[in-house]
């Protein structure tokens, strides 16, 4: 097998020996898993990790030992199985690395610093073994960066990526002749700096299609989708992010299995690399429209009124681990963590956050599907509210952002709904007992919203309080606490409430005479309701 063809195939996250194809990882839904490596004892100021793409060799460069430290793991890919092997110096070239990439051959290395501004490239004359490294070329970047942090390239090496930290941004290089940088010369240039002030680490998937950047600003891992791959001119923030800040506060470098499912971030705080798992989790079967006709109380309920008197909003995580009341008393979002996901009697009190400072009345919440940002509606400033937050799904890292007004539509707001993709936002109202429906230009930022239409529940419900959709936009709950019922509507044309037409309601009178929120399960099958009066609780219904 040719060199070319092995370089092709680890580029492309395939094995020699005929192993995965690269997944794009889902940052939205990573999670760590508990398996760390510390590199102290060889480093204890480890800027970037790299492995072998058959996961039997890692790579660790600091800025102490000014070296590459060689690991072997027996088993691949796990790292109780790891053992150092060897270091190699590149103090004569760089006394402050901070990069590290190797060709998929294990024939060229490539490593960028803050010392020299320069990337420098070496030959190894046995593949992998740093042993055998030997300076071919150094190449200064200093005209675009005088603070480069990492280095990478495409799957061809005819284009080179240099992450810099004084200007914020990804510097883009044509190289005439693959993977040799004395041929390059600069292309153009990206800004990351609006997510992340202090940019470290870079990876690139192998298409080219998206980017992946971690940086000590803000302790996360922040994605970029490219329409064109490698070219920066087409790139742009894919409004996704992943805080490791539970494990590391000074993320300095990121790398991830050439198969996508694992990613690895390496830092200072306690010199450490951990590891994460990125595939799309196994969810719940998909959605089948609520049969409300035949829907029946499970006799499941749990009381919020521990922390809240007078709840009248409720959202889920998207997994069923998390749930959070927001209600009028506290003004605040209360979160609960569930052991059994959508077991609602596994339900304990977590922690709070205020909202009092931004709303007196708060009606209900919604989270951006990767849980970092959340938003309240309230009845006291007929406003809708938006919060970043540090660490997804945690309310008390979340920072108040903007905030939108939508009393020249509705003065009394009770329930609000996004579409998953975030490009539209549906209000709902006792005060014209109707649904309206927002068009917001720029994806969760509700000040480039605008409103289009709206759609009168008034023959159904006069005091309408909470709005769910299906997740294609065909179907549309309303519950009120006049019917003290579900109202089921169609949608002719998905997510266009001009379209709707009554179907059937469900009455959840017998548990509650004040129903204030309603959100179902993922697959449909179960349905929760919130109530301020009879029980103070969410109460449980199937409806398959």
């Amino acid at each position: 097998m040719s060199i070319s063809r092995l370089m092709r195939m680890g580029a492309a996250g395939v094995s020699a020996g005929g192993g995965d194809v690269w997944t794009n990882p889902d940052l939205a839904n990573a999670s760590y898993d508990s398996v760390s490596f510390s590199v102290g004892s060889q480093e204890s100021n480890p800027q970037s990790v790299f492995f072998k793409p058959n996961g039997l060799k890692m790579y660790v460069i600091g800025t102490v030992g000014d070296d590459i430290n060689e690991y072997d793991l027996s088993t691949p890919w796990d790292f109780s199985t790891l053992s150092f092997l060897q270091s190699a110096s590149v103090a004569s070239e760089e006394t402050t690395p901070h990069g590290l990439f190797i060709r998929s051959d294990g024939e060229r290395a490539y490593i960028v610093g803050s010392a020299s501004d320069e990337v420098n490239e070496y030959s190894l004359s046995t593949p992998w073994d740093i042993s055998t490294i030997s300076l071919n070329y150094s190449l200064s970047v200093s005209d675009e960066e005088t603070g480069p942090q990492d280095v990478w390239f495409s799957s061809d090496g005819e284009k080179m990526f240099v992450l810099g930290y004084t200007g914020g941004d990804i510097n883009e290089y044509h190289l005439s002749t693959a993977w040799s940088i004395s041929t390059s010369s600069f292309s153009q240039s990206f800004s990351i700096s609006s997510e992340e002030t202090d940019p470290r680490g870079l990876a690139i998937s192998p298409d080219g299609t998206r980017i992946f950047l971690v940086g000590n600003g803000s302790d996360n891992v922040h994605q970029y989708n490219l329409t064109t791959g490698y070219d920066l001119s087409t790139a742009s923030y894919a409004e996704i992010s992943f805080s490791v800040a539970s494990q590391e506060t000074v993320p300095l470098g990121i790398k991830f299995k050439f198969d996508g499912s694992k990613m690895y971030v390496i830092g200072t705080s306690a010199d450490t690399i951990y590891q994460y798992s990125t595939v799309t989790p196994a969810g719940p079967a998909a959605w089948t429209n609520p049969d409300l006709a035949n829907a029946s109380y499970d006799s499941v309920s749990f009381s919020v009124s521990g922390q809240e008197n007078n709840p009248q909003g409720i959202f889920f995580k998207p997994d069923g681990s998390k749930m959070y009341v927001i209600g009028l008393i506290g003004d605040d979002v209360n979160e609960y963590d569930l052991s059994t996901a959508w077991d609602i009697t596994s339900a304990s009190y977590l922690q709070n956050f205020s909202v009092a400072a931004q709303e007196l009345a708060p009606r209900d919440v919604f989270f951006k599907p990767d849980g970092s940002k959340m938003y309240v509606i309230g009845s006291a400033g007929d406003d809708v509210n938006e919060y970043d937050l540090s660490t997804a799904w945690d309310i008390t890292s979340a920072s108040y952002l903007q905030n939108f007004s939508v009393s020249a539509r509705e003065t009394f707001p009770t329930g609000f709904f996004f579409k998953p993709d975030g490009t539209k936002m549906y209000i709902i109202g006792s005060a014209g007992d109707d649904v309206n429906e927002y068009d917001l230009s720029t994806a969760w930022d509700i000040t480039s919203a605008s409103y289009l239409q709206n759609f009168s529940v008034s023959a159904q419900e006069t005091v309408p309080q909470g709005i769910f959709f299906s997740p294609d936009g065909t179907k549309m709950y309303i519950i009120g606490s006049a019917g003290d019922d579900v109202n089921e509507y169609d949608l002719s044309t998905a997510w266009d409430v001009s379209t709707a037409s009554y179907l059937q309601n469900f009455s959840v009178s017998a548990q509650e005479t004040f129903p204030t929120g309603i959100f179902f399960k993922p697959d449909g099958s179960k349905m929760y309701v919130l109530g301020s009066v009879s029980g103070v609780a969410i109460y449980q219904y199937s409806t398959a």
